[in-house]
C-alpha cells in the first residue's frame, strides 16, 4: 500500500485539485468506468455512464445516485469515480440545489452503505473504485475491496483533508 501526503488549496471540484487528478490519471486508463457524482468532472468524457442531479452538469444521467447505480448491470465496470457528499449537510445542500427534497434516510450513514454496496456488485472482479472523503473507509472489504493507495490532501486552516482511497475489488 502506498500512502502519500500532498497539501492543495480546497476546490468544490475534487478532480481538480492537482494531486488527485494526476492519481485519478494514473488508474483510468480505458475500461468502462462511471462516476455517479460527476457534476463537472475533468473525466467526464472518460466515463461510459455519468450522473449527476443538477440538470446543469453535462453528465449521461440526471438521477439520484443510488438508481443510476442500480441501473448498472452486475460485474460490468472496470472502475467508478465516488465522490459522494462528505457529510449531511453537503447531501442536504446537494438536494436542495437540485430542487429536491432531502429526508432523514438521506443524511444517514446509510446513505453512502446503500452507494457502497451497489458499487460492489457493479465492480468487475480487479476492478477499481477511486473514492474521495473525509475519511478513509472507501468502498471496504465487507465489499471485496482491498485498498492499494491512500492519498491525503491538507488543505491548511480549518479546511478538512481530502482522503482518496484506491480500491481493487479482489
Amino acid at each position: 500500500m502506498i500512502i502519500t501526503r500532498t497539501w492543495a488549496m480546497p476546490n468544490r471540484s475534487t478532480f481538480s485539485i492537482k494531486p488527485i487528478g494526476e492519481l485519478i490519471e494514473r488508474y483510468i486508463n480505458g475500461g468502462m468506468w462511471i462516476d455517479p457524482f460527476a457534476g463537472g468532472s475533468p473525466f467526464n468524457a472518460r466515463c461510459i455512464a455519468t450522473n449527476d442531479l443538477s440538470l446543469a452538469a453535462i453528465t449521461t444521467h440526471h438521477l439520484e445516485s443510488l438508481e443510476f447505480l442500480q441501473l448498472q448491470a452486475d460485474a460490468a465496470c472496470d472502475g467508478v469515480l465516488f465522490d459522494p457528499p462528505y457529510s449531511p449537510r453537503q447531501i442536504a445542500e446537494v438536494y436542495k440545489g437540485a430542487g429536491r427534497a432531502c429526508g432523514m434516510h438521506d443524511t444517514q450513514a446509510s446513505f453512502w452503505g446503500d452507494r457502497k454496496r451497489e458499487i460492489g456488485r457493479i465492480v468487475k472482479p480487479g476492478g477499481i473504485v477511486i473514492a474521495c472523503g473525509w475519511n478513509s473507509g472507501g468502498i471496504g472489504m465487507a465489499h471485496s475491496f482491498s485498498i492499494e493507495e491512500i492519498l491525503l490532501v491538507p488543505h491548511g486552516g480549518w479546511h478538512n483533508d481530502t482522503i482518496v482511497v484506491v480500491e481493487r475489488k479482489l
